[in-house]
């Protein structure tokens, strides 16, 4: 292969989207791989120079940052958590009255939802007799293992 064809195919990898190319010819084997930017590796970070201005101010203002971004409150009282990984559903079936709502009281045994895993419905009972308080969860969102589903007092 002469060195003008070849200058010719490295040109056309070069300014193409093909990011490998091989040729066979009677004279031998040619492959062009196209090697991607160092910019395209990874992102680049820039970190700018610190200013003259003192650390104390700069540490009181994101005092009330880290404070605004703190987690609500856990709620108080006994908390039914998901026994599975599922779906959650409120009812037995999608027109059907929910098993509990909140200011119901319930006894301890009494199922009060399912979580559907792999098309098989599980039915959730209560440990715990008291009074629905809230229900964490919407009908039919995806719920993990230990997940809060219910507050009970």
């Amino acid at each position: 292969m002469d060195l003008r064809k070849l200058k010719t195919l490295i040109d056309l990898v070069s300014e193409s989207n093909v990011s490998e190319l091989e040729i066979t010819e009677a004279e031998g084997k040619v492959r062009i791989v196209k090697s991607m930017p160092s910019a395209a590796a990874g992102p680049v970070t820039y970190a700018l120079a610190p200013t003259a201005a003192p650390a104390v101010p700069v540490a009181a203002e994101v005092a009330p940052v880290a404070a605004a971004v703190a987690e609500p409150a856990a709620p108080s009282g006994h908390i039914v958590k998901s026994p599975m990984v599922g779906t959650f559903y409120r009812a037995s079936s999608p027109g059907a009255k929910p098993f509990v709502e909140i200011g119901d009281t319930i006894k301890e045994g009494e199922t009060i939802c399912i979580v559907e895993a792999m098309k098989i419905l599980n039915e959730i009972e209560t440990d715990k007799t008291g009074t629905v308080t809230q229900i964490l969860v919407e009908n039919g969102q995806a719920v993990e293992y230990g997940q809060p589903l219910y507050v009970i007092e």
